[in-house]
């Protein structure tokens, strides 16, 4: 009951909508009670069970003088033009009643869709907020798949269970045979005739149908767009963060999320639109079984009394409603709720990478960063043990070693994407946690091995992040990054879209676009996490140019593969086994003889 209520705290924002729901629906079962009430009486009158009233009653507002006025007026139908008229009148009655009460019907879903899509677009925004803010090991422990089935499927499940009901499953089938079974014991010539005529109700039905699965493929179009991003979201999640674009690509997945659900609004008004059409068309039906029983009655026909035929009325009249409610809605409530769990457990998962409410501005790096005493695990064993150092302001300090031995974790703390197990990070002599994380990492560029770049064009991923960005800042960076060269002869130059993932171009050419975005954040700290591991001869020569460039003057962290690429380095660091074992130049480690020497003589000799 709980997940229930904190599911329906998301209809609050709407509550105008809701209030405006509850006046239509009032207003659809007080024509509902006129059509249905008023019709015995009609009838009781126009077969004679009742007195033709030939003096006119004095008029009031109360039931029994619009009764006796209603009375007098179809008893002066009946005196001047004769019980067909009557009948004619009576059946024009009802059918307006009738369109009222769907009309209002409409209105009350119409303003409802925007109860319902209101919440759900809260709730799909609330959650990827969360997936955006949430630390990279919650990742690690989860399968993307996953992630993206709660963000998509389980709040659509949510949605349908919001106006589902759990009886509806057993009671409405059972009464709809069982009503029908009465009618056909009843009456089995009229049922007949009811039962010819439901084909052409169900075909205009259908022409409602037709259209609502045209609108529903442009919905599901721009769907896959929103799965598309939330997943790549999730891939590109320490880009993200490491470009402080979490507020950027927040308002991005607004923007679609607002677009798709206008298009589901369209889709609910549609579909809307069907629900009391059919019930409208229904009540066509039942003016032609009144045609038709009348007929009967009015001819002496000894198959149906006139009791029986208002009996048959009234049971044929209550099959609607749950034929309705079982059509339109099949999910019950105990269905939508265990989706609600699935989505809680990611609104409620725990932040670990918190800012303090005190937390610092940071706009500069002015003097070094310590490692002090660092311990860190992602579970049982430690990955970093009792690592020391300091990395002075404008040096290039290289990382090597062997794989798993802690080199991307060494710099994945500097960020924050985690944070230390023990012992403490210095920025200017301040524990990394006394910053705000956005400033904290706006300091810094990341330029990872696998380059991360995004379905959209050229220009905006050099300028992911940043806003106000001027097509001139654009291109000097890509200049720098001896990127400019090869986008200038793309189809539309940096107006050119890479493709999922970047896929339209070379691994050097994705690599150079990643230095590129880099280089335009300019950041006084910039950390390359095995750049050039993955890329040929040619680009390799390229991408080290490019970050030649980009390394002038900055504070630079490089975990190398190729140990070719740091001889240059102010101060090399060999980590093994989550500890540093030697740091020094590239010469005087290899006068060492240690780990270093045997990784450089592995690398000339292979």
């Amino acid at each position: 009951m709980k997940k229930y209520l904190r599911i329906l705290a998301y209809v609050k924002p709407y509550t105008g909508y809701a209030i405006l729901n509850i006046i239509f629906n009032l207003l659809v079962i007080i024509f509902s009670l006129v059509s249905f009430v008023m019709l015995i009486p009609f009838l009781n009158l126009l077969f004679g069970m009742e007195k033709l009233v030939d003096t006119t009653p004095e008029f009031s507002l109360s039931p029994e003088s619009l009764m006796d006025s209603l009375n007098y007026y179809i008893s002066q139908i009946i005196l001047s033009k004769g019980k067909v008229k009557a009948l004619i009148f009576i059946c024009f009655f009802l059918l307006s009643t009738f369109f009222l009460r769907n009309l209002f019907r409409f209105m009350a879903m119409f303003y409802l869709a925007n109860v319902r899509i209101g919440a759900i677009c809260d709730i799909r925004n609330d959650l990827y907020k969360k997936l955006l803010i949430l630390p990279l090991s919650f990742y690690s422990e989860r399968k993307k798949g996953d992630i993206i089935a709660r963000v998509t499927t389980d709040v659509q499940e949510v949605e349908y269970s919001i106006m589902s009901y759990l009886e509806m499953i057993v009671r409405d089938p059972i009464t709809i045979i069982a009503y029908y079974i009465t009618l056909m014991v009843m009456s089995p010539k009229l049922t007949l005739f009811v039962t010819i005529l439901l084909p052409v109700t169900g075909y205009i039905i259908g022409l409602i149908g037709r259209n609502l699965r045209k609108e529903s493929k442009i919905g599901q179009a721009r769907f896959a767009g929103l799965l598309a991003l939330i997943e790549e979201s999730i891939s590109g999640l320490r880009i993200i963060k490491a470009f402080t674009a979490i507020g950027f690509s927040n308002s991005r997945f607004a923007r679609m999320n607002k677009d798709y659900s206008r298009t589901l609004l369209g889709i609910y008004r549609t579909r809307d639109l069907s629900s009391p059409l059919s019930e409208f068309m229904s009540s066509v039906v039942i003016i032609a079984v009144l045609w038709f029983g009348g007929r009967l009655v009015l001819s002496d026909d000894t198959s149906i009394s006139a009791a029986v035929f208002i009996t048959y009325i009234v049971i044929f009249s209550q099959i609607i409603p749950p034929a309705k409610t079982f059509a339109t809605g099949f999910y019950s409530i105990q269905k939508g709720l265990a989706s609600a769990e699935r989505l809680f457990d990611i609104l409620d998962a725990e932040e670990v990478i918190e800012e303090k409410p005190d937390a610092l501005a940071v706009g500069s790096f002015e003097k070094e960063i310590e490692y002090r005493d660092v311990y860190f695990k992602y579970k049982e064993d430690f990955v970093l043990e009792n690592v020391n150092t300091i990395i002075p302001k404008g040096k290039v300090i290289a990382l090597v070693g062997p794989s798993g031995g802690g080199k991307s974790t060494f710099v994945d703390l500097l960020p924050r994407f985690y944070d230390t197990s023990g012992g403490t990070i210095f920025l200017d002599g301040k524990p990394l946690p006394d910053y705000k994380i956005d400033d904290l990492r706006s300091l810094m560029g990341i330029v990872s091995q696998e380059p991360i770049l995004f379905n959209d064009t050229v220009f905006n991923n050099i300028a992911f992040g940043k806003l106000g960005v001027t097509g001139d800042d654009v291109i000097h960076a890509a200049r720098v990054a001896n990127a400019h060269d090869f986008i200038v002869d793309m189809e539309d130059g940096y107006q050119t879209n890479i493709g999922d993932r970047g896929t339209k171009l070379s691994g050097g050419q994705r690599q150079r676009l990643s230095i590129a975005r880099a280089v335009l954040r300019n950041p006084p700290i910039l950390i390359l996490d095995e750049a050039t591991s993955s890329l040929d001869t040619e680009s390799e020569r390229l991408v080290q140019e490019a970050l030649t460039k980009v390394m002038s003057n900055r504070t630079s962290i490089v975990i190398a593969h190729r140990l070719s690429t740091i001889v240059f380095a102010d101060e090399i660091i060999v980590i093994q086994k989550g500890g540093i074992v030697e740091r020094g130049t590239h010469s005087e480690l290899l006068k060492r003889n240690g780990v270093y020497r045997k990784l450089f003589d592995l690398q000339s000799f292979t």
